[in-house]
């Protein structure tokens, strides 16, 4: 999804139409990740940009799409552009850790009292 969503619509109030731009958003990732993940992949990535036009738009984190747009709205630009592309993700398996410094927990502890 590549989309400008004006800011001001006439005869709406701008908090309503920022509340339409965040319902947009939401439906169209949660569509995107109600489709069957192909063969292969675990789920669905997306690749995020926001900002005021297509060309001063940034990367921006899945889980901050939502606050990206309401600091685009708060700069008092005309228009948000959001662009989210859909990508297959593989879970990678987290490190393990190995702490050597760790004293080993030992279950009885000594009651000298």
């Amino acid at each position: 999804m590549k989309k400008t969503y004006p800011l001001h619509v006439e005869g709406k109030h701008p908090d309503r139409v920022l509340e339409a731009i965040k319902h947009d958003i939401r439906k169209y990732f949660k569509r995107e990740r109600s489709r069957p993940v192909p063969a292969g992949a675990d789920f669905w990535d997306f690749d995020c940009k926001v900002g005021a036009s297509a060309d001063s738009a940034e990367g921006v984190r899945v889980g901050a799409v939502i606050e990206a747009v309401d600091a685009v709205a708060q700069t008092g630009t005309a228009a948000v552009y959001v662009e989210i592309l859909s990508k297959h993700g593989i879970r990678v398996p987290a490190p393990l850790k190995h702490e050597v410094n760790d004293p080993p927990e030992s279950g009885a502890q000594d009651d000298a009292a």
